[in-house]
C-alpha cells in the first residue's frame, strides 16, 4: 500500500491509501475524476562538509595531548575533506603547507611561498640582541655578546673589536 496526494481540475486535494495497481478514486467534493500529484517530501538532517584544514586543531593541544581516538577521528575527517577537495575543487582551500602558525601567524598563519611580513624581497632578516645578551649556540654553554657583536665574522670586520696592537 501507498499513500498518494490526488488531485480534481477545480484544485481540491487529497490523500488516499491504496495499492498501486487500483483505479483513482473520484474526488470526494466534487465528484470529478482526479490525478496523481508528485509529493513535496522532506529529508531528515542537513548535508555536513568535513570542516577545512585550517579549521582543523593545529597544537598538541588541540588533539587532547595526542589522545590516539581524537587524533585517529582528526586524520578520517581531514581525509573525507581531501576526497571532497578532490571531486570539488572548487571547495579546495590554499594546500601549501603552514610555515608558522603562532604568535603574530595565530590569525593568519604564514604558508609556503608567502613574504615574509616586516622583510621587503631581497633584505635579510637581522636579529639583534640587546647589549650583553647572553644565549647558547649549542656547544654546551653560553656566552655574552658586547655591542655590534655579529656571529661568524672574524674580529674586527663589524663583529668585535680588533685587538689592540702590539707594542
Amino acid at each position: 500500500m501507498a499513500i498518494y496526494e490526488l488531485k480534481c481540475p477545480s484544485g481540491h486535494r487529497h490523500e488516499v491509501i491504496q495499492s498501486f495497481t487500483a483505479p483513482l478514486p473520484d474526488c470526494p467534493v466534487c465528484g470529478a475524476p482526479t490525478s496523481k500529484v508528485p509529493s513535496v517530501f522532506g529529508l531528515a538532517g542537513a548535508a555536513k562538509l568535513p570542516p577545512s584544514a585550517e579549521s582543523m586543531p593545529q597544537t598538541w593541544r588541540g588533539t587532547y595531548e595526542g589522545d590516539r581516538d581524537y587524533v585517529t577521528h582528526l586524520r578520517r575527517t581531514a581525509e573525507e575533506r581531501r576526497r571532497l577537495e578532490d571531486a570539488h575543487p572548487e571547495l579546495a582551500g590554499d594546500r601549501r603547507p603552514i610555515v608558522a602558525h603562532e604568535g603574530r601567524f595565530e590569525q593568519r598563519p604564514l604558508r609556503a611561498g608567502d613574504p615574509v611580513p616586516g622583510v621587503g624581497a631581497g633584505e635579510t632578516h637581522v636579529h639583534s640582541h640587546p647589549h650583553t645578551q647572553t644565549h647558547g649556540h649549542g656547544h654546551g654553554h653560553g656566552h655574552t655578546h658586547g655591542p655590534g657583536h655579529t656571529h661568524g665574522q672574524p674580529p674586527g670586520q663589524g663583529g668585535e673589536p680588533a685587538p689592540p696592537p702590539s707594542q
